[in-house]
């Protein structure tokens, strides 16, 4: 059986643990560096506290951050019947580029989730919005069906306000479905990074909850070198493999911009890649496959910059590092471009070669999840020890829970 079909056949029930519901964390704590954190470091496990983090990183190492904001992306209408219908945003369709959507100052459409949908056959749904003591009607009218979402256009009658503006007074912020409460007022602040910058995320980067100011200090001072991505985290991050073998299960598309700059920086780097997050992970290792399309295939255009869930393992390549940054640079160089903005649905299991990290850091996953995968691809059988470690230690689990760093170099 080629490695492929292998990979494909992987049961998720050997990625299984048991974890009880009083070992989830409900709320952060009072300090974001206060949490704990397990260092794996070539197979040995000690204990720390995060604000430790600095001293624990080898000299002149890069840190990647994922810097998307959190929008909030669940709105509540009812209609005149007494039904509560939630509209949760998930992605921006007309116009489809995040930034120009939030600009839109009359009228946008995105894909959605609906919750009670049976209860909305037809007709516009309306929601008064108060901002700046002006009252605006926001109205969504359902256009279309994609796949298991809603396509819905919202439109509002005052031009001075952008749909950014609208999403900020009128919705709430989209915290996990496991923690099993509604959204109170620390998650407003709380979940979300102290580095966050450009919205577009439906779930935080969870892992880069931990960082405070003091901690970035810290980085800057032991010379630590940190740079910045952007990948929009899509509701798809919840969504559990619920096939016996991973083949059949679809993983999510989501969205990242880079920088030219930053990908110069990848290059010149010689030393230690440490990835904040899966979501940088899943970035950095699609922009490696971008580069090699990009140094196979010359004549690619940037409509074709996405990467396919099993693209990776049908890839047989001895591509460098090196030589795909630099095919992407060529690639920009030729097109004049500043940015990459690039889709993926890669998914990273066990049996995947890592291009560009020597490290992570990260939270603790959900059992039988593609994140918890993407552990096991790392770390091998090994995070089951981790994981009973962090059971067996009071660590706190998922995305208010404590934290991980994973070193290899």
């Amino acid at each position: 059986m080629e490695l492929a079909e292998a990979i494909k056949n992987i049961k998720i029930e050997a990625y299984n643990y048991d974890l009880p519901d009083h070992r989830v964390a409900k709320y952060p704590l009072e300090k974001r560096d206060e949490s704990k954190l397990l260092l794996w470091k070539n197979g040995h496990i000690s204990d720390h506290i995060f604000k430790t983090l600095p001293d624990l990183i080898p000299s002149n190492s890069m840190l990647i951050f994922n810097n998307t904001k959190v929008i909030r992306a669940r709105l509540n209408f009812k209609k005149a019947s007494g039904a509560h219908i939630e509209v949760f945003v998930l992605e921006p369709i007309a116009p489809s580029d995040y930034a120009l959507n939030f600009q839109q100052t009359e009228k946008c459409s995105w894909q959605c989730i609906v919750g009670n949908l049976k209860k909305w056959k037809n007709g516009i749904l309306t929601l008064s919005v108060s901002i700046n003591n002006n009252t605006i009607s926001l109205n969504a009218e359902k256009i279309g069906i994609s796949e298991n979402s809603q396509l819905i256009e919202f439109s509002w009658n005052n031009p001075a306000y952008t749909f950014s503006e609208i999403l900020e007074a009128a919705g709430n912020m989209p915290i996990p479905p496991y923690l099993h409460r509604e959204t109170e007022t620390i998650d407003l602040t709380r979940y979300q990074t102290v580095f966050s910058k450009i919205k577009g995320s439906v779930a935080a980067p969870t892992a880069g909850l931990h960082f405070t100011d003091d901690v970035f200090k810290k980085l800057n001072s032991k010379g630590i070198i940190t740079n910045e991505l952007t990948l929009h985290v899509g509701a798809g991050t919840f969504q559990p493999v619920k096939s016996e073998n991973i083949q059949h299960h679809n993983m999510h598309t989501e969205h990242f911009v880079v920088e030219k700059t930053f990908i110069e920086s990848l290059l010149a780097h010689k030393n230690a890649i440490i990835a904040v997050g899966t979501t940088s992970i899943r970035s950095l290792e699609s922009l490696y496959y971008l580069g090699v399309k990009a140094m196979l295939n010359p004549e690619i255009t940037i409509n074709e910059f996405t990467i396919q869930q099993w693209e990776p393992y049908q890839t047989r390549t001895q591509i460098t590092r090196q030589q795909a940054f630099e095919a992407l640079l060529t690639f920009m160089a030729k097109h004049q471009l500043e940015q990459i903005h690039a889709s993926t649905q890669i998914i990273i299991v066990p049996g995947y070669q890592f291009h560009v990290i020597d490290g992570m850091i990260t939270n603790f996953h959900q059992p039988q999840s593609t994140l918890l995968l993407l552990i096991s691809a790392f770390l091998g059988d090994e995070w089951k020890t981790v994981y009973h470690h962090a059971m067996d230690n009071g660590y706190r689990f998922l995305s208010y829970g404590d934290s991980n760093f994973y070193l290899k170099k």
